[in-house]
């Protein structure tokens, strides 16, 4: 009897678990199996200040500690391939990463290709070339607006140890920045819904050079990327070049390219889609 395989879901920045609630029930329907894992510090590990809630206290916003501090990429490793020994038991996996938990299920698959079936990047970061960081200096994502996040940065970083985004602010110019960055094609109550489901702090490490794809491990993994043909956060551009440069690692094992329409957010937002592009993936 063949084993249809789980999917393991990994979350982009200041997302959760919960971000892939409407696409697993849709996966569900279909048959299938999933799983959306939190990093470490998010979902009910995420810090809420009570300074984020309304009336927002600014200034103690600024200062109040939260759980994500030293949390690292080798954190966020470990807590996926836990999921993934699980679910391994029960049959193949395949690996699916959104945003900047592509540079998370890069890492995963360096060390464990033995627990991955296939990896699927949705419009994921998949350093190959670069290091994450040095990917925003590039022409590709000249055109990336940082405006709303950097307007809505809380405190300093460096003294939290933390990124903090006032994603509760009432600023129309802020509000309009995000939603042109993520959202530009949903409504404005998807778009605040989707906004509502963010927790404000994240993370600072995004690996470094040893956290690149490497050939001989994650190089022997079947692979998908699914490009969002109207990212304004992960230009297609940007997409683009990293499968170009994954494809020249290793030549002879190049991503299966698929593309689905729309912004950063909207195949989760309206899922259907993407179900059944993951669907047929699993059918294979």
């Amino acid at each position: 009897m063949h084993t249809l395989p789980t999917f393991v879901f990994v979350h982009g920045a200041f997302a959760n678990s919960f971000s892939f609630a409407p696409l697993q029930a849709e996966l569900a329907l279909l048959g299938h199996r999933s799983v959306a894992v939190d990093l470490p510090g998010h979902g009910f590990e995420a810090t809420f200040p009570a300074a984020y809630q309304a009336p927002q206290d600014f200034d103690a916003l600024a200062a109040e500690p939260g759980s994500i501090k030293g949390v690292t990429l080798a954190d966020n490793t470990a807590r996926v391939t836990e999921a993934l020994e699980r679910a391994k038991r029960n049959g193949p996996t395949i690996l699916v990463a959104h945003s900047r938990g592509g540079i998370t299920a890069t890492a995963v698959a360096n060390a464990r290709p033995d627990l991955i079936d296939r990896i699927v990047y949705v419009s994921a970061w998949c350093p190959v070339d670069l290091d994450v960081n040095d990917y925003y200096a590039q022409p590709e994502m000249a055109d990336v607006d940082a405006g709303a996040f950097a307007a809505s940065l809380v405190g300093n970083p460096a003294e939290l140890g933390l990124l903090r985004v006032n994603f509760r602010t009432a600023d129309p110019a802020a509000l309009a920045a995000f939603k042109g960055a993520f959202a530009a094609d949903l409504t404005d109550d998807e778009f605040r819904t989707f906004l509502n489901t963010f927790q404000p702090d994240e993370n600072l490490d995004v690996g470094t050079s040893a956290d690149r794809a490497q050939a001989t491990t994650w190089g022997r993994i079947p692979r998908t990327y699914v490009r969002l043909a109207a990212d304004a956060s992960i230009p297609l551009a940007a997409q683009d070049r990293m499968i170009r440069e994954a494809d020249a690692l290793t030549p002879d094992n190049p991503f299966d390219v698929r593309t689905l329409e729309g912004s950063h957010l909207r195949w989760l937002v309206h899922p259907k889609p993407a179900a059944e592009l993951l669907a047929d993936l699993a059918a294979r």
